[in-house]
C-alpha cells in the first residue's frame, strides 16, 4: 500500500468536476489538504460541492469547449490560492452514441471539442502558469477507448486517442520544464456516463453488468497517488487501473 500522499497549500484544477471521477477528486485532494477548483459546465452542482468542501473549494463555470472559460478557471486559481499546481483534465461526453454513417455531424464535432480540444485548452491555459512557478502536474483522463475501436463510440475513441497523444507532447515538449504530464486509463466506473453507455444497447460494455465497474473513488484515490514522487516513474505515460499492480501500489482493495 502506498504511504499517505499530502497536497497541503497545493492547488488543483479539475475540469468535469460536478460528478464521478471529477466530484471525487474534488473530495480526494481536499481531504489530502489541496486547495481545489472545481470547474463544469454545471454550476449548481459544483456549488454544492464546493460547499461540501469548505473554504478551501470555489467553484467555477465553465465549458472547457470554450478557450476563455478555461483560461477564467485558471485565473481563479491564481488569484484566489496563488497558483496552480495540478490540472486533471477530466471533463468528458459519450454522447450521442451513434454508428459513424449515421452520426450528426454537429454532434460528433462537439464531442471532439469537449474531449479533444477542452484537454489541449486546459493545458494551453494552465501550463504557462505552472512553468513560471517551476512545474506542476497535468493528469488526463483516458481510456482504453484510446487505443482500440468500439463500435458506435467513433467521436469517443478518436477523442481519446487524441487526448492520449496529446499528452504524450506535452510530455515531450515540457519535462524538463519541470511538468509531469500522465495519462490514467480507469477502466470503466460506476459513473453517469456508464449509465449512458449501458442505455444505448450497443456494443459489449452495455452489456455490463453495475457491479462490473470500480467505484469513482478508485481513479481519484490513483490521481492523488499520480502527483507523488512514487508515479514518477510513470512521468510520460499512461496508468492503467485494470492492473493489479497498480491497484496495489495506490493501495486500492
Amino acid at each position: 500500500m502506498t504511504t499517505e500522499v499530502r497536497m497541503d497549500e497545493k492547488t488543483v484544477l479539475i475540469t468535469g468536476a460536478s460528478r464521478g471521477i471529477g466530484a471525487e477528486a474534488g473530495r480526494v485532494f481536499a481531504a489530502a489538504g489541496a486547495n481545489v477548483v472545481l470547474a463544469a459546465r454545471s454550476i449548481d452542482a459544483v456549488a454544492a460541492l464546493a460547499g461540501e468542501i469548505g473554504d478551501q473549494a470555489v467553484a467555477v463555470a465553465c465549458d472547457v469547449s470554450d478557450f476563455r472559460q478555461v483560461e477564467t478557471a485558471v485565473q481563479t486559481c491564481v488569484d484566489r490560492f496563488g497558483g496552480i499546481d495540478v490540472l486533471i483534465g477530466n471533463a468528458g461526453v459519450i454522447e450521442p452514441i451513434s454508428h459513424l454513417s449515421q452520426a450528426d455531424p454537429d454532434d460528433w464535432g462537439q464531442v471532439i471539442d469537449i474531449n479533444l480540444k477542452g484537454v489541449f485548452f486546459g493545458m494551453r491555459a494552465a501550463v504557462p502558469v505552472m512553468k513560471q512557478a517551476g512545474g506542476g502536474s497535468v493528469l488526463t483522463i483516458s481510456s482504453g477507448a484510446a487505443h482500440g475501436p468500439v463500435e458506435a463510440w467513433s467521436h469517443y475513441c478518436s477523442s481519446k486517442a487524441g487526448a492520449a497523444m496529446l499528452t504524450r507532447c506535452l510530455d515531450k515538449e515540457e519535462r524538463e520544464h519541470g511538468i509531469r504530464a500522465m495519462g490514467l486509463s480507469p477502466g470503466t466506473v460506476a459513473t453517469q456516463m456508464q449509465r449512458e453507455i449501458k442505455a444505448s444497447g450497443v456494443n459489449p460494455v452495455s452489456e455490463l453488468a453495475w457491479e462490473d465497474h470500480i467505484p469513482a473513488d478508485w481513479p481519484a484515490r490513483t490521481l492523488l497517488w499520480m502527483c507523488s514522487a512514487e508515479a514518477d516513474v510513470y512521468v510520460g505515460e499512461e496508468i492503467s487501473l485494470r492492473e493489479d499492480a497498480i491497484r496495489r501500489w495506490v493501495g486500492l482493495v
